[in-house]
């Protein structure tokens, strides 16, 4: 077996790094997503909406940069592309939407899937040894699993 410089398998390390690619795809788009539904939210709750918007994308963007930080420790290189975006995001772009209450079911969806993804790719992290991948997934899923929760509440749902 042959290990790269942080000591995991380097086939393994590879394709990880693919998928979390993929991530890094659906995370970009719906950044732009929110961002979008940031500028354009309109209505009774305005006010509030375009904060919690701003508020979100300022995670995600932080979210954005760990994960490419995290595809080029393990030897791979972040897609910075925003046609590889495109192609690999299982998340759609959301154009026009001004309805804070279907942006916010256009994010509940959005986290509904990178949950989905992100427990994939931790289970693919624990085969591999690498705590370093699982610890960073392991809390975008906790504090998804509290946003869904509150955009819930909000939409006057339980989660």
């Amino acid at each position: 077996m042959t290990t790269n410089l942080i000591g995991l398998d380097q086939q393994g390390a590879t394709q990880l790094a693919t998928n979390l690619n993929q991530l890094l795809a659906n995370y970009q788009v719906l950044y732009m997503n929110v961002r979008g539904f940031h500028w354009n939210v309109r209505g009774a709750n305005f006010f509030e909406l375009h904060a919690k918007f701003e508020e979100i994308y300022d995670q995600l963007l932080l979210k954005v940069d760990e994960l490419a930080e995290r595809i080029l420790t393990l030897g791979g290189e972040p897609l910075h592309g925003f046609s590889d975006y495109l192609v690999l995001a299982q998340i759609a772009e959301s154009k026009d939407v001004s309805d804070g209450h279907v942006a916010i079911e256009h994010i509940l969806a959005a986290y509904q899937l990178l949950l989905t993804q992100q427990r994939r790719l931790l289970a693919q992290a624990g085969e591999l040894g690498d705590e370093g991948t699982a610890a960073l997934l392991g809390d975008y899923v906790s504090q998804q699993e509290k946003e869904i929760w509150m955009l819930a509440a909000y939409q006057g749902r339980r989660a």
